[in-house]
């Protein structure tokens, strides 16, 4: 049997032809988007009425789904019927009031709005040339909000240093440790890569040793130097001086720390300004990891854990953590850009022009691992725009109470207690040993963890609200991070409820250290 050749263009024109003036149709853009926007609306409407935490079970998905991709189009009606059906019980929904896992991750009106006109617009901003206004706007923007929160104006870009938006703290973390490395490299020599040493506390985010992984720097050469109860689990400066004197004895080269204001674990804040002065007779570069925190810096009552960032060589937050503006937007400023754009800039001839060659404009893809980018300063504009300041502020503080009401509900039940101190909107807590003591006598610490490890899969179980945990000195404890935009006290209220609903009754049925597990 003879091949059979085939026209692409033929099954273009037979197939196709007809359907391409919907791909970007205007009217049809507007009418599913109509469409689109009135089911996140219901969504919103409805969103307490799914479970928070996902209950189903791995692989429930491709159980329900064809196996291939559909030959012809189908209706947006239709498609959207199936993210009900099918999609939205495989979510954890993070926009929920009664979320109160991890760290916020907040939707708002002006932040979608903002997410959907930049994928309208869809440019593609790697230099200054491919969209003046999406290198300007960002230039402007990364301005305002390090005022907001008060940078030094070394770190903005009206002081000789500015800012960037990335797209992960991850992505940040690494732009940094290269710029850092390249410059100390260029100093010293390349053959002495494996010797450059970098420094965090054991409380600093994993995401640093990835991107210590992906930089190159020997894995062995990362210090996650012990914190201790006696400093609230901060990173000690004296511990941090000790660890650096000891790697320079044996002719290594220290070159990076990364500080924390607010930590995953328990939100503990190092101490900036006695960390940045040992790290400068050093001549160690200094990033500050503030990813949730960083964002409260906008209300002047919590600036004061900035103290000693002017002798930081970059600092970063995430404005989609708690500042409204959608994932994803790391915000990182960096006082010295030419040390960012040396270590990742590229030229190519087909990307050069006169603006660029000029040196009077900002190329981005110079400040990032990779080429392409989107416009992300337009949502972050539009939060900033759509709220003002004053109202940003107030949704900061609010959250902030309500941590403070809650913190208020579980110190004055004996059976709780909290075990870590509440600088911004979580709070720390498990169930006490004492609580366990009036049932099971000689408790061990261990089992006081796997009791409140219990406690907390049987809440998230549920489904009415949703936690996290940690693991700090070893204590497992409850995470209860409050910040989601739908979220009020009536919430907290209710989300108490079932903590000590769920710990009534697996005390009653505590009656044995066996019993526990």
């Amino acid at each position: 049997m003879g091949t059979v050749k085939i026209n692409p263009e033929d099954v273009f024109d037979v197939q196709f032809s007809c359907n391409t003036s919907t791909l970007l149709d205007p009217e049809e853009f507007r009418r599913q988007g109509h469409i689109m926007v009135d089911f996140l609306a219901d969504y919103f409407n409805d969103i307490e009425k799914y479970p928070v935490r996902s209950q189903v079970e791995p692989g429930y998905l491709k159980k329900l789904l064809a196996d291939s991709a559909p030959n012809q189009p189908e209706s947006i009606e239709k498609i959207l019927q199936n993210v009900r059906k099918d999609i939205f019980p495989g979510l954890t929904h993070w926009q929920s009031p009664n979320f109160f896992a991890y760290f916020p991750c907040i939707s708002s009106t002006a932040g979608i709005l903002g997410e959907m006109l930049t994928a309208g617009l869809n440019v593609v901003g790697f230099n200054w040339i491919a969209s003046p206004a999406a290198t300007e706007l960002e230039c402007i923007v990364m301005d305002w909000l390090g005022k907001l929160i008060n940078l030094p104006k070394t770190h903005l870009f009206s002081g000789g240093g500015g800012g960037v938006i990335q797209g992960t703290t991850c992505e940040a973390m690494l732009c940094t440790i290269v710029a850092a490395r390249d410059q100390m490299l260029d100093k010293v020599g390349r053959e002495n890569i494996d010797k450059l040493v970098v420094y965090a506390s054991d409380q600093t985010h994993f995401s640093f040793q990835k991107a210590v992984k992906i930089s190159g720097i020997k894995l062995e050469n990362f210090r996650a130097i012990p914190t201790t109860k006696a400093t609230e689990y901060a990173l000690c400066p004296i511990s941090l001086s000790k660890t650096i004197q000891e790697d320079k004895k044996t002719g290594l080269l220290p070159l990076f720390l990364c500080a924390t204001v607010g930590t995953t674990s328990t939100t503990v804040v190092d101490p900036l300004k006695p960390l940045c002065e040992i790290a400068k007779e050093y001549g160690i570069w200094v990033h500050v990891d503030a990813a949730y925190a960083g964002n409260a810096c906008i209300c002047p009552e919590f600036q004061h854990f900035l103290n000693g960032v002017e002798n930081a060589n970059s600092f970063s937050l995430n404005a989609h953590k708690w500042l409204f503006s959608i994932l994803d937007c790391c915000c990182l400023w960096v006082k010295d850009p030419n040390s960012l754009t040396k270590a990742l800039s590229t030229t190519p001839e087909c990307l050069r022009n006169k603006a660029t060659d000029s040196k009077q404009v900002v190329d981005y893809k110079d400040w990032q691992i990779s080429l392409s980018r989107r416009f992300r300063a337009l949502k972050l504009w539009l939060v900033l725009r759509s709220y003002g300041v004053v109202n940003l502020r107030n949704f900061i503080r609010s959250h902030v109470k309500m941590a403070k009401h809650f913190e208020e509900l579980v110190a004055v039940d004996e059976r709780f207690e909290i075990v870590a101190p509440r600088n911004f909107s979580m709070v720390c807590f498990r169930v006490s040993p004492l609580a366990l003591q009036e049932k099971v006598i000689f408790v061990e610490e261990d089992q006081v963890n796997k009791f409140n490890a219990k406690v907390l899969e049987s809440i998230n179980s549920c489904g009415n609200i949703h936690m996290t945990h940690a693991v700090v000195g070893g204590v497992y404890m409850m995470r209860f991070a409050i910040g989601a935009p739908l979220t009020d006290y009536r919430h907290i209220n209710m989300a108490w409820d079932v903590i000590r609903n769920h710990v009534n009754v697996l005390l009653k049925n505590l009656s044995s250290v066996a019993s526990i597990v």
